[in-house]
């Protein structure tokens, strides 16, 4: 069985969430998988599969991300690394929930180290009831506050990773 760890950095809650929908779809489909916070992980040897994901504040990742992410590079390559997928929320309002983040330049080249595809854009969530520090407190009480997750994409991207690992594994074994 591929066994997959699922790991995020999030501030509010936001990343946290579609990191758990990830895991989720991804057990569904028969993936195993560990869900834990990006600042939690100190390895991941014995991993087929990493995915990452952060939220974006100011065109940064969370520093949790950005450390396991440098990490992941420096310990290339193993004899057999594990396969990464990386994600990032961000966008909010209506009419932006759908735009692409720029991706920040050191999460570009690590993406390319890694022989990754760059990051998946998801759109984020601030909740005035939650939000913290004096950007987010201002942007929570505009029309960028609400749940800009498009849960419907988040599993399909999901379901794609798991089919991917599940053909992979497959073709291991035949």
């Amino acid at each position: 069985m591929t066994r997959t760890l699922v790991t995020y950095a999030s501030r509010m809650g936001g990343t946290e969430g579609i990191a758990r929908a990830i895991a989720d779809e991804m057990q569904r489909a028969g993936i195993d998988v560990d869900l834990r916070p990006a600042a939690d992980v100190r390895s991941v040897t014995g991993y087929d599969a990493v995915v990452l994901g952060s939220a974006v504040y100011a065109g940064r990742w969370l520093r949790p991300a950005r450390t396991l992410l440098k990490r992941l590079v420096a310990s290339r390559p193993p004899a057999d690394p594990p396969r990464v997928w990386l994600f990032h929320s961000g966008p909010l309002g209506t009419d932006r929930a759908t735009d692409a983040v720029p991706v920040p330049a050191r999460v570009a080249a690590a993406a390319s180290a890694l022989g990754a595809d760059q990051p998946t854009t998801f759109g984020g969530r601030l909740e005035p009831a939650t939000a913290s520090g004096f950007l987010a407190g201002r942007m929570a009480k505009s029309d960028m506050a609400g749940d800009y997750r498009d849960f419907d994409r988040i599993i399909a991207w999901a379901a794609a990773i798991a089919a991917h690992l599940r053909g992979s594994t497959a073709g291991a074994s035949s």
